[in-house]
């Protein structure tokens, strides 16, 4: 999924799908929005892209608890690529 959709789609349904998405997939969502906050222009859009990093933040938090963002930075460090 693009970022742009990512920040365009109903957040909502952001929430929603995050929960269902595998780790890989919920972690490359969390890269793309991050990717898509560092280019945003400052003001509303950076504002909705911060929201939506944070419902990312609290899904990888519901699942690993007590290792706050850990398992995406080490996901991150794995990821040739990015």
């Amino acid at each position: 999924m693009s970022s742009n959709s990512l920040v365009n789609e109903p957040v909502e349904d952001l929430a929603s799908r995050l929960e269902s998405m595998t780790d890989d997939e919920l972690f490359g969502t969390m890269n793309d929005l991050e990717k898509a906050s560092n280019a945003a222009e400052e003001g509303d859009a950076v504002e909705e892209i911060i929201s939506r990093i944070a419902l990312a933040e609290s899904e990888i938090e519901r699942r690993y608890p007590g290792r706050l963002l850990a398992p995406y930075r080490e996901w991150k460090q794995r990821q040739p690529l990015l």
